[in-house]
This record gives C-alpha cells, structure tokens and sequence, in this order.
C-alpha cells in the first residue's frame, strides 16, 4: 500500500546543489545541464539556507532585462522560507503537501542535515511502481 512508503524510499540522495555566493547565471547553466528545475543552497558548512529554483532564476533574468543590472548571487535571488520534510515521513501526506504548498520539491533534512531531496516527480514514481508491482510495499 503506497501510505507505508516513506520519503526515504524515493528520494533523490545525489543533489546538485549551489552555494550562496555562486554566480546566478552559473547557476541558471547548471540547471539547464542537469535538466532540474531547482537545488538546495548549502552553506561552507553543509547547513540548508535556501533553495533556487526557476522561478528565482527567471527574477533574476528579468531584472537584467529591465535594469541592465547583470549579474549577482544565488543568495540574491534564492527562496530562504524553505519547507523541509523528514526521511520517514509518508509519501502519501508529502503528496498532499504538495497540493498544499504548491511546491515542487521538498528538502529532505535528518537531525538538521540535508540528506536528500523528493519532488512530485518522485512520488509519481512511486506510485508507478506500487501499481505495476502491487505485491511490493
């Protein structure tokens, strides 16, 4: 049954993720090379401070535009309001908090560590799998 599946399950542990003092537009490029619509931004020390997504980046391309004012940093434009989820939480109550919160992805953190991240994509995924493989889960 998919309730008893947990984030840990389906998320993605391998993260491409950005520092705050990277350039923007290095980080738009690794974006479109890794074909992700967003990533944590970690500190030197590995802590979660952010997270940039599209929508961050498009803000950033559109002040270029209008203001000629080129460049800056990832900690300029990323979202630092960021709504984590734990490794055992459900991914049927991560599914729904995704309706909630119309977000895309959720940071995964354990004892304050980022471990990993789950998007809708993910829990699609395991649903997918849970329909194609009922006696597994």
């Amino acid at each position: 049954m998919l309730k008893s599946i947990k984030v840990k399950d389906y998320m993605t542990t391998k993260l491409i993720t950005f520092r705050p003092d990277e350039d923007i537009f290095g980080a738009i490029a690794s974006l479109q090379t890794n074909r992700i619509s967003g990533a944590p931004v970690i500190d030197g020390n590995g802590q979660l401070v952010g997270v940039l997504t599209e929508g961050d980046c498009l803000t950033a391309i559109i002040k270029d535009i209008y203001y000629t004012e080129a460049g800056g940093h990832v900690s300029d434009y990323m979202s630092t309001e960021v709504a984590t989820i734990s490794p055992e939480d459900d991914i049927v109550d991560i599914a729904v908090e995704f309706q909630k919160q119309r977000r895309k992805r959720f940071p995964v953190l354990e004892d304050g560590e980022l471990v990993g991240q789950i998007s809708q994509r993910d829990i699609l995924r395991a649903v997918i799998d849970i329909t194609q493989h009922p006696g597994h889960g």
